[in-house]
């Protein structure tokens, strides 16, 4: 049996007092826009603290001090999804915050290399309302983002992977 190749990653659920998420415009390799949450590939020697740490500080400036509810689990098995994998292991993080305006550490060329382009702070009624044409990352996340939020925090990570 061949194991898949998967890029393991961890990202952010920036949430403020008003249960606005922070997310990402981004585009896929197939030439999709999507509004994903900040975060990224997790580096040689990491832990998913670190690299989250690392991730948030880079795209959007925030300050990572305590490790955060781990809330979510997907794993996605797709050669398009991203370059040079078998798929992505997409590990959640819940943050609460106070709004910012996010000032990424990285250049503007080095957002443009990681497909970044803008920054947004959707309500829960944009996002549970949003039609496109922009995807959000994960898919279900106007459905899943709204049931977090009505919950206590899991105990451990919801998995959110798509059927294969």
């Amino acid at each position: 049996m061949t194991f898949p190749n998967l890029r393991h990653s961890v990202r952010a659920l920036l949430v403020d007092p008003d249960n606005r998420l922070l997310l990402c415009r981004a585009r896929t390799p197939d030439g999709f826009t999507v509004w994903i949450t900040p975060g990224g590939g997790i580096e040689v020697g990491e832990t998913q603290f670190e690299a989250l740490t690392r991730e948030l500080m880079e795209e959007v400036g925030f300050r990572l001090d305590t490790e955060p509810p781990h809330v979510w689990h997907s794993t996605i098995v797709s050669p398009h999804h991203v370059p040079g994998f078998d798929g992505t292991v997409n590990d959640y993080y819940l943050i609460r915050t106070t709004p910012f305006v996010p000032r990424p550490t990285l250049t503007a060329a080095e957002l443009a290399l990681e497909n970044l382009s803008s920054f947004r702070w959707w309500s829960l009624p944009e996002l549970v309302s949003y039609k496109g044409p922009d995807l959000l990352g994960p898919r279900s996340l106007a459905i899943d983002f709204p049931r977090l939020l009505d919950g206590p925090v899991p105990e451990r990570p919801v998995d959110l992977s798509p059927p294969r």
